[in-house]
């Protein structure tokens, strides 16, 4: 259940790529987290916003108006191991640089993998921890196999 923030300059994507790149960034995290195939619980409670931005905003020590783009992920507490990290940050940066057009983009894009404190993630009133995402992945996999 991650959840996906960008931040880019307003011009950086093709306007109407917002769609393409939140569902490529989600398939990427799960991919991550080790989900082969998501169903309706991974696919509903995942989110990606793209925060597009004046193309001032953004500035570097070096540069005023820089061209970065930073995404940060946040995941539940253990959702990924050190391979899904790796696995993450790679894709993540192919992603933005492909759907910008810009191969160049590789160098500028920034990937920010955080981790919510135990207990730290909260959804419909309950602070999650390990124990509680444990027990709601049981209910899922539970209604999956029933077909519910």
């Amino acid at each position: 259940m991650p959840m996906i923030d960008v931040y880019a300059a307003a011009d950086l994507f093709p306007a109407g790529a917002d769609g393409q790149l939140g569902h490529e960034l989600t398939m990427a995290v799960l991919r991550a987290e080790g989900v082969a195939n998501p169903g309706p619980f991974h696919l509903n409670n995942t989110a990606a916003y793209i925060h597009r931005m004046d193309p001032h905003a953004v500035h570097t020590a070096a540069r005023d108006s820089a061209r970065t783009v930073r995404v940060q992920v946040i995941t539940p507490p253990g959702a990924l191991n050190r391979e899904g990290q790796r696995q993450l940050v790679k894709e993540v940066t192919e992603i933005v640089a492909r759907i910008s057009g810009d191969p160049t983009q590789v160098s500028r894009t920034w990937v920010l993998l955080t981790e919510a404190a135990e207990g730290g993630w909260g959804l419909s009133g309950t602070a999650f921890g390990r124990q509680e995402f444990a027990d709601l992945r049981a209910k899922a996999t539970e209604a999956a196999a029933s077909g519910k």
